[in-house]
């Protein structure tokens, strides 16, 4: 008998996770869909600490050994993603293939879509002679000047030519 693959659907929502876990034969406590559900509605990467004090602070009991542990399960299983880094492990939910920009003053995770152009894809496979069907880049960076509005680019260029108020609109 040949082993042949089977395709798995991805896993693009909370319903997919759910079903997920449910095709692996994994039991769907009170706690891991409390998990699952903040994964899916926080839509950034969380600490086990992070998750544990939403959770909890949302009047969802649950101990810091069980967040771990479902954590630790639904990340093997590929249900969500787990990100290792120096400081620890960060968290999240997989919706499709995506690239991440890592801020270093700040510590965030962005998630990020990057489509490469197709010359270099083709590149890279001639190269390697692997047909490449995904890709993952890690972009890392410093967030040391906050991200300048058009108005604000606007004020540096030709302060005089533009009133400012507190309101989001700009008089010229």
């Amino acid at each position: 008998m040949k082993d042949e693959a089977v395709a798995v659907k991805p896993i693009r929502s909370l319903e997919d996770a759910l079903n997920r876990c449910q095709t692996l034969g994994m039991r769907l406590s009170r706690q891991r869909r409390f998990i699952l559900e903040l994964l899916w509605q926080a839509q950034e990467h969380l600490s086990a600490r992070e998750i544990y004090d939403r959770l909890n602070h949302q009047g969802k009991a649950i101990g810091h050994t069980s967040v771990y542990q479902n954590l630790e399960a639904l990340s093997t299983q590929g249900i969500i993603e787990c990100i290792e880094r120096s400081d620890g492990r960060l968290y999240g939910n997989i919706s499709d293939s995506h690239s991440h920009v890592n801020c270093l003053d700040t510590n965030q995770i962005m998630d990020v879509h990057v489509e490469l152009p197709e010359e270099l894809i083709e590149q890279l496979e001639k190269q390697t002679g692997v047909r490449i069907t995904e890709y993952r880049i890690d972009f890392y960076g410093y967030r040391s000047v906050p991200a300048r509005s058009p108005a604000d680019t606007l004020a540096t260029t030709a302060p005089a030519q533009i009133e400012r108020s507190d309101r989001t609109d700009v008089s010229f």
